[in-house]
Parts: C-alpha cells; sequence; structure tokens
C-alpha cells in the first residue's frame, strides 16, 4: 500500500512519539550529537596541536559563531519575505523569490561563515 504524503508524517510522528516515549531523546541522538560537536574541535585544531581545555574553549568559540551565523541568515529571510508578504502578492511570490531569498541570506558571509 502506497502512503501519501500526509500519511507517511503522520506515519513518522507516531514513530517519534512512540521511540521517545520508550527511551531518553539524549540517549538515542547521543551519537550524533557528540559527532556534530566533535566537528567543531577539528575545524578549530586539525592537528591537535592545542592544549585540550584550549581546544574546547575554541570549539565553544566557533560553535556560537556557527549559531550566531545562522540566526543572522534567518533573521535576514525572514525580513525579506515579510517584505514580500506585505506586497500583496503572497505565496505565489513568496515561492518564486526563493532562490532569491536564500542568495540574500547567504551575500554577506564569507567563507568561514563571519559576517564580511
Amino acid at each position: 500500500m502506497t502512503l501519501s504524503p500526509a500519511e507517511r508524517v503522520l506515519r513518522a510522528r507516531l514513530g517519534a512519539h512512540t521511540l521517545h516515549s520508550r527511551r531518553d531523546p539524549r540517549e538515542t541522538t547521543s551519537a550524533a550529537r557528540s559527532t556534530f560537536l566533535a566537528r567543531f574541535e577539528e575545524m578549530v585544531d586539525p592537528g591537535r596541536e592545542l592544549a585540550p581545555a584550549e581546544r574546547a574553549r575554541r570549539a565553544a568559540s566557533a560553535r556560537k559563531a556557527h549559531f550566531a551565523a545562522l540566526a543572522l541568515k534567518s533573521a535576514r529571510v525572514r525580513r525579506i519575505a515579510t517584505v514580500i508578504g506585505a506586497s500583496g502578492n503572497g505565496e505565489r511570490r513568496a515561492q518564486t523569490r526563493r532562490p532569491a531569498i536564500e542568495e540574500e541570506a547567504t551575500r554577506d558571509t564569507t567563507a568561514d561563515g563571519a559576517p564580511d
């Protein structure tokens, strides 16, 4: 039996709620979380030359910078979407402007994610 997209969403939601009712979410996501956090340590000290405390301090700053860059991009997209929504063309215009919105959101950042 083929499920519709809406039925697939409901089935996935049911599975997620069932899983989280039986297990601690921190337990089920611990491997992904540790891999994600290790990425920042690798970014700031690829040769493992720094002392562990300094590597951890720099990794924490790199992680904060990563999330700050995401917040900046999100704010830009929301601002642009608000302007587009206020223009009177609603959802259709927002859909046709999606590539422009994404370009605007990433335009003023450097390769390392820091604002220009």
